[in-house]
């Protein structure tokens, strides 16, 4: 999965996302997340809204930065709250939370936010949690054992604890389930939801839209069975902000609750008050995805398509629609409003090296370059294979006899400096431009003669950066000598404001007569002359 589609992580370097083992991106913007390496380091990056990023501090973080304090506990899992608390489970089944933590959904008995991890203990001292989810305000915490425990925020029944009184540390939820062993949890913005080991499935809290599937809109203090599911054996459960979807062991999908944005897949957008099968004609679905903070849907079926439905950048999309995707978790970086994740993502560490790092250690290498670029008495190695493929130019230097390059090992370069050519080559490979400000203006002329469009912009912007009032009469020359046209306009926007000192220069003084006529007259256009 491309992890740049996720707007958080695109501003990291590659090294670093090569790296990570999970993550997870929230928060109302999807701006802040949470991640973990191969090293098993923790790191946070984003806006840090009440202390979120675990980092002791409230200060925006713009580069990653470790949480100490779980770094090195062998981070499973992890889930967040809407009101941007944080929940994290170790391999040894070790809960810690932290932020956000007015209605007690931290479970540390009080309501003040915290900045930093802390280890929960109380009743699960000596449990082993497996499975964490969050609501609004609300947790769930699932055991080895097949326990259910909640906290937090309790004014829908959400805690399951037969009232309405917020619960301020983790307590077992006991009534319906308490003989049964649970499998998998999951959590709307004020609902709850249980998997059992039979395949039967319960929820409890709030009901308004009918997000528990029992038939009415009434709120439940205690879990409930999802009845109309009696007949089928429920493998996966997932909750949107306030609808939810399952899936069975055969493959079929139902979905209820909520259906402003057709976030069911009915067609249509009346609320379900009990679950309805979506969308059988696709065959049989093996996942399905849905995340308490939005109103999108999505699954993948047998043949590997995913399709998606609901709120979808802000469009309503009330059937199933395919996508491009092969993963479920990249309709939401791409679709979901906000673009947070619907679970904890997964990475399993390449064991080869990817393309694009193949190419850059590809190039200058001796040993597999088949045509070698000698430039001011320096050599650099390039493969003719890959020059004929990323440039016209080479490619009828190679394809075509007529070049006495064609059948050279060695060609000589004397029109362009070895900076500028090495540049260029490694461009080839790399597409990067890696070259001094000073040099610039060589790589352009190289782009030009060469007639590399996508370049001659990258130079035109690389030497607006060096833009003064001492050259930039020389640089509208370039411009204009170039068909340079970016870097035309700039340099005449930089001289309208600073036309004072830029006429009294000695490159203005030097400039051809047509050129300068241009200037005038362009720079007039502008409004250089009014009064």
């Amino acid at each position: 999965m491309d992890l740049t589609k996720w707007t958080v992580l695109s501003l990291l370097d590659n090294k670093f996302l090569r790296n990570l083992k999970m993550a997870v991106i929230f928060g109302n913007m999807g701006s802040e997340v949470i991640m973990v390496t191969v090293d098993d380091d923790v790191y946070a990056m984003g806006c840090n809204s009440s202390g979120c990023l675990g980092l002791g501090d409230t200060a925006s973080a713009l580069q990653p930065r470790k949480i100490e304090s779980l770094c090195k506990k062998k981070i499973k899992g992890l889930a967040y709250g809407s009101g941007l608390h944080l929940l994290a489970f170790s391999d040894s089944g070790e809960l810690y939370t932290w932020g956000y933590n007015t209605y007690s959904q931290l479970g540390n008995g009080n309501t003040n936010h915290t900045l930093t991890p802390s280890l929960v203990s109380g009743v699960l001292a000596g449990k082993t949690v497996i499975q964490v989810g969050c609501g609004n305000h609300h947790c769930l915490a699932l055991t080895s054992e097949g326990e259910v425990f909640a906290w937090g925020q309790n004014n829908g029944g959400q805690c399951g604890s037969g009232t309405t009184t917020g619960q301020s540390v983790p307590r077992r939820v006991t009534s319906g389930i308490g003989g049964h062993k649970v499998v998998a949890i999951a959590c709307g913005q004020l609902t709850s939801m249980a998997l059992l080991d039979d395949g039967d499935l319960y929820g409890w809290g709030y009901n308004g839209n009918g997000e528990l599937g029992i038939g009415n809109n009434n709120n439940q203090h205690n879990p409930v069975r999802v009845s109309n599911l009696h007949k089928v054996f429920i493998t996966q459960i997932v909750c949107g902000f306030a609808h939810c979807l399952a899936l069975t062991d055969q493959g079929e999908l139902y979905a209820w609750g909520a259906n402003s944005y057709g976030q069911l897949g009915t067609g249509y957008k009346t609320h379900h008050l009990s679950p309805v099968i979506v969308a059988p004609e696709l065959g049989k679905a093996v996942e399905i995805a849905a995340c308490h903070l939005s109103h999108i849907s999505a699954a993948m079926f047998h043949d590997g398509k995913i399709f998606m439905w609901g709120h979808c950048r802000g469009h309503s999309i009330f059937s199933p629609s395919p996508t491009p995707y092969t993963h479920l978790d990249e309709v939401f970086a791409c679709y979901s409003t906000p673009s947070v994740t619907w679970r904890t993502l997964q990475f399993r560490a390449r064991q080869d090296t990817p393309l694009a790092e193949t190419l850059r250690l590809a190039f200058n290498d001796e040993n597999t370059g088949d045509i070698c670029f000698k430039v001011g008495g320096n050599s650099i190695w390039v493969h003719k294979a890959i020059l004929r493929i990323r440039c016209q130019y080479y490619r009828a230097m190679f394809q075509h006899n007529t070049w006495a390059e064609a059948e050279q090992e060695t060609v000589e370069i004397e029109q362009f400096s070895y900076p500028v050519y090495y540049c260029f080559l490694r461009y080839l490979y790399t597409d990067e431009v890696d070259l001094p400000v000073e040099e610039a203006l060589g790589l352009l002329d190289l782009a030009n003669a060469y007639c590399e469009t996508e370049l001659k912009s990258r130079c035109q912007h690389l030497i607006r950066q060096s833009v003064n009032t001492e050259n930039v009469a020389v640089l509208f020359a370039t411009g204009l000598k170039y068909e340079a046209q970016d870097l035309e306009e700039y340099c005449l926007r930089f001289a309208v404001h600073h036309l004072t000192a830029v006429v009294q220069t000695e490159t203005f003084s030097k400039l051809e007569e047509a050129t300068l006529k241009h200037f005038i007259s362009r720079v007039a256009r502008m409004g250089a002359f009014r009064y």
